[in-house]
């Protein structure tokens, strides 16, 4: 019985995959002469920890003009009037750079913050949004807080040392950890096991209550990957009843671009991406969806995919073709497969390319798996 119903079911799959190519190309023909008009370089950005006692802070972004015609920003809205904006004030020619300034003043305001700018401009009615966000600390909270971490008599920040953004065709990122020894006997430092790519100082002792630092200096190139890193060190001590201190070392691995400006910035690749949110809608867990999203090279230089990652190993992507001429446009094939997940899931796909513009883009995946 199943024989007989195979070659059907199949053709009828079939045509299901041919009629969402077809929907899809016929939406990317309306969709490829259109450009974003105004590119970011990023349209959110992370203060981090900012001390309040150190007043305001401020962060500039920054856009090139890709409508083809000068655009004037009309005005930008601040969603707290904690945060003050300005911008540039002339209209900004074709292949230009303009910016947004923002200032955040902290004072009085403790803890998390995420604020918002509504951008218009005379392109259209449409506006563009931009967030600030971080996490203001006083001078108690930093004093209370520090060295909360504790690895034997050895204490530190942070259980894991993070580097944020490393880049791979830079020199090796440097960074300082501080670490305390908090108990009543020096402590000496005898030997670090730790990645190629990696070099780790460390104290040769440390006093009783005194405070050192571990630097670190990450070579991402020879690291040679795209993408979030995770890595370990383990440095050996004579701390009686815990020697073995182990330490995770995170980073972000990118390539690093100068924002182009003036005659430069008509000569580089732009990448466009016709859906930057997909919806895949239910279905259950057995199954494994594919979806097609069309990406295009506008500029005027060639466009190379260097790297797709899924945020965990149930969604993965590929191109057709990683090299993408000027004009032309390849399918970004997505796949996921829930495996054991239920209810609503929230995944995402991070490109990277040589847009010197936007060389990271992250396209998120909703869907909901039934039982």
């Amino acid at each position: 019985m199943n024989r007989l119903l195979t070659p059907p079911y199949c053709r009828v799959l079939s045509m299901k995959k041919l009629t969402v190519l077809i929907l899809t190309l016929l939406a990317f023909q309306s969709w490829s002469q259109q450009a974003e008009p105004l590119i970011f370089r990023e349209r959110t950005f992370d203060f981090g920890e900012i001390e309040e006692r150190k007043g305001i802070a401020d962060h500039e972004f920054t856009f090139t003009n890709n409508s083809g015609r000068p655009v004037k920003i009309l005005s930008v809205q601040a969603s707290c009037g904690c945060t003050t904006p300005g911008w540039s004030q002339n209209p900004v020619p074709q292949g230009k750079n303009g910016f947004i300034k923002v200032s955040f003043d902290p004072k009085g305001r403790p803890g998390y913050f995420n604020k918002s700018l509504t951008v218009t401009t005379d392109w259209d009615t449409n506006p563009i949004i931009l967030q600030i966000k971080g996490q203001v600390v006083t001078g108690a909270e930093r004093e209370t807080s520090d060295f909360p971490i504790a690895n034997g008599n050895l204490y530190f920040k942070t259980k894991s040392f993070n580097f944020g953004k490393a880049f791979i065709n830079k020199d090796p990122a440097r960074k300082q950890f501080p670490v305390m020894n908090k108990g009543t006997l020096p402590i000496k430092f005898l030997e670090v096991a730790k990645p190629a790519y990696l070099t780790v100082e460390v104290p040769v002792v440390l006093a009783s209550q005194e405070i050192g630092a571990i630097v670190v200096s990450y070579d991402a190139r020879q690291k040679n990957q795209f993408g979030f890193a995770s890595d370990n060190i383990q440095i050996t001590t004579d701390d009686a009843g815990q020697e073995l201190k182990s330490i995770s070392v995170y980073a972000m691995l990118e390539e690093y671009y100068p924002v182009p400006s003036g005659e430069e910035a008509t000569r580089i690749p732009i990448l466009t991406i016709r859906e930057e949110t997909i919806d895949l809608g239910h279905f259950r867990q057995s199954t494994t969806i594919d979806r097609g999203v069309m990406i295009k090279n506008v500029g005027k230089t060639d466009l190379q995919i260097k790297a797709l990652q899924g945020n965990c190993a149930c969604i993965w992507a590929e191109v057709a073709n990683k090299l993408i001429r000027p004009g032309d446009s390849t399918l970004l094939k997505i796949s996921f497969k829930p495996q054991s997940r239920g209810g609503t899931q929230q995944k995402a796909i991070t490109l990277y390319s040589n847009d010197p513009r936007n060389p990271v883009r992250r396209i998120n995946v909703l869907a909901y798996i039934e039982d």
